[in-house]
Parts: structure tokens; C-alpha cells; sequence
């Protein structure tokens, strides 16, 4: 199987994806072998939405408009073209994903594929549905990969090289498990935006996209604000206002009353809306229904500090004030080539 097949496979997977990533699911007679997969799939999004309280049917239908997005010919090529594709003997890839966001394993699985070897899949109880179904999907549409693509919910073994994603703590014991093999090891990053005073009402807008969607849950989320002295939190607030119906959603709910309940009990400082919360501190991570900030009082100072701590950070939020920054609003709509962590997968996986 040559690379334009497997381009051209990723690229029928997305047709499929299309008719789901809308809120009217619309059959479309061009999508090739729906009488097998489409009613099936309609019914993993079903059992995805109620396995997992957190995976909304808005949040899973952004996530597959998302892929509907990457996955055609010219951001495939546009991706892979710096790269000389050429695998003579094809790894088995172990990948341990998360699951704290609908595919948020599916970047590994299509770049473990896409470069030729064959993949090994162990996926977080919470995100078990749709990515087997795919694969299925895929299997269909080019026979080639047909004995390339494992699922198993048993210790890993027999392979060649491992990508796992997990929490600070698992990383640690990945790092330990994994250290014979070739690998990368993820743990918790946090994403960052640093406002100036000088954002406009749009600006603040698209920030909350960046705070709410799915619920603040990924690592590419805004979860910490670095503001200069005496900054006004009017207009901020106000541009996070829209979003105020999030807190008919119980799951969130729960979380925001419980967190409030400690932060008052604790007698922290804090400013609300009725549905977000913000806490000067200076951690990075912070609880569901809660933003971190900090005060800057020198720009040059605070880009020296964000430098600093970039292995805990995913994405800088901003406007014109550094270099590598991402625009208001796109934090979660990441190209293929916008590696997590920085860490160019591709390349991994050619020289293994």
C-alpha cells in the first residue's frame, strides 16, 4: 500500500465524518459504503454521548467537523511533504491514549498509519467508541490496512515503539515502563493567554472558546490568564458572557458549585458570573468552571517566564505579543502539523 492510498483512505474517512458533524445528520449518496457503516455510527455517537457525561453531542460534533477539516488531499499533502515517507520494515506502534476529549487519540492513529506501520491501540475507558468504528471504516475503504490496526484493553505487548498520553503521574511511570523502547511520553500541559487591556470586544469573544469548549477539559484550553496591573475584568467577562448556558449542562454545574463551595469556604478571593469563575494563582492547571490569572507588570519579563516553563505549556494565547502565540479563538481547531508538546510525531515515526 503506497502513501496516495493512504491519503486517499484518510480522505473518504472524512466524507463519512461529514454527514455527523452537523447538528442535522444528513446521508449523503456520494459517501462511499454507507449502507454498511452509516446507521452503525449514528449509533456509537449515541453510545459515546451516554457513556461519557462530558461528551456532549455539540463537543463530539466538533471534534469530527475538526477532522472533516484535516482530512482532505491538500492539508494531507501540505503535512506530509516536507517528509521523505519511505518505511522499509513496518513497526508495530503502541499508542495509549486519553480520553478526556472525543479522538483526542486520532492525530497518533492517523500518523502512525499514514507513515506506513501498524498501530496498537489501547484506548481510555471514557473515549472507547468511535475510534474502533473508524478503523472498521477504514479497513473497508482500503483493504491495505487490513491487519495493520489492533485494539486491545489488555498490558501492551510486542511492539516496537509506544506514544502514550496520560497525567504527570503516568508519565512517570510510562517514562519507567517504556525506557527500552523508542517513545513519546505526554503528562499534563496547560494552555495559556495573555491580555494586554487592548483586546477588543471580538477578541474576548473568540477567548472563550478557547476557555469553554468541552468543557475546559483539553490541554490545549485556556486555563490561565497572565493580565497587567489593575486590569479590568468587565469587558472580559463580558466577552465570556454568551457561554452563560453551559451551566444548564449538570456535569459542569456540579463541578462549578463544588469548587465555589471550597473557594468560599476557604475564604479565597475569587470573582464569578454565575457560571465561571476567576482565582489569582499561580499554578497553570485549574479546576473545571475556574480560570487561574496572574498580574504582569513587564512584558519582557512575563515572555521570559512563559519560556521557561514550556514543558508546561500547550499554547500561548495572544495578540502580538509573542512569537509562537495562537489567535484568539483557535486553540482547538489545531492543524495536523501543530504537534502536541512540540514534539514532531512524524518524524518520531520515521526514524524508529
Amino acid at each position: 500500500m503506497q502513501l496516495p492510498q493512504r491519503i486517499n483512505a484518510f480522505v473518504k474517512l472524512g466524507e463519512f465524518l461529514s454527514q455527523f458533524s452537523n447538528e442535522l445528520i444528513q446521508k449523503k449518496e456520494t459517501v462511499e459504503h454507507n449502507a454498511v457503516f452509516f446507521d452503525g455510527f449514528k449509533h456509537q455517537l449515541k453510545l459515546a454521548e451516554e457513556h461519557n457525561g462530558w461528551f456532549t453531542a455539540e463537543n463530539i460534533r466538533f471534534a469530527l467537523q475538526s477532522w472533516v477539516n484535516a482530512l482532505t488531499v491538500a492539508n494531507l499533502e501540505t503535512w506530509l511533504k516536507p517528509y521523505t515517507l519511505h518505511v522499509n520494515s513496518p513497526k508495530r506502534v503502541a499508542i495509549i491514549m486519553a480520553g478526556n476529549i472525543p479522538l483526542v487519540g486520532f492525530h497518533d492513529f492517523l500518523s502512525v498509519l499514514i507513515t506506513g506501520h501498524n498501530v496498537l491501540v489501547k484506548q481510555s475507558s471514557s473515549d472507547k467508541h468511535l475510534l474502533p468504528y473508524l478503523a472498521k471504516y477504514l479497513e473497508y475503504v482500503e483493504p491495505g490496512f487490513k491487519g495493520k490496526i489492533t485494539f486491545t484493553e489488555a498490558k501492551i505487548e510486542n511492539f516496537d515503539a509506544v506514544i502514550a498520553t496520560g497525567s504527570n503521574n503516568t508519565a512517570r511511570y510510562f517514562e519507567y515502563y517504556f525506557k527500552e523502547k523508542p517513545s513519546i511520553i505526554r503528562n499534563n500541559r496547560n494552555s495559556v493567554a495573555v491580555l494586554t487591556g487592548q483586546e477588543t470586544d471580538g477578541d474576548l469573544k473568540n477567548l472563550s472558546e478557547d476557555i469553554f469548549r468541552y468543557y475546559g477539559l483539553g490541554c490545549r484550553n485556556v486555563s490561565k490568564l497572565f493580565v497587567p496591573k489593575n486590569y479590568n475584568f468587565d469587558a472580559f467577562f463580558n466577552g465570556m458572557y454568551h457561554w452563560h448556558p453551559i451551566i444548564d449542562k449538570a456535569k459542569y454545574a456540579n463541578n462549578y458549585d463544588y469548587n465555589k463551595a471550597v473557594y468560599l469556604m476557604s475564604e479565597f478571593d475569587m470573582l464569578e458570573n454565575g457560571f465561571l469563575m476567576i482565582k489569582e494563582d499561580a499554578s497553570y492547571a485549574s479546576p473545571i468552571a475556574t480560570v487561574f490569572y496572574e498580574y504582569y507588570d513587564d512584558a519582557n519579563q512575563l515572555k521570559q517566564k512563559l519560556k521557561a516553563d514550556t514543558n508546561n505549556i500547550q499554547c500561548i494565547v495572544s495578540k502580538g505579543f509573542m512569537e509562537n502565540e495562537i489567535a484568539f479563538g483557535t486553540t482547538q481547531k489545531p492543524q495536523l502539523w501543530d504537534y502536541a508538546d512540540s514534539v514532531d510525531s512524524i518524524e518520531f515515526l520515521l526514524a524508529i
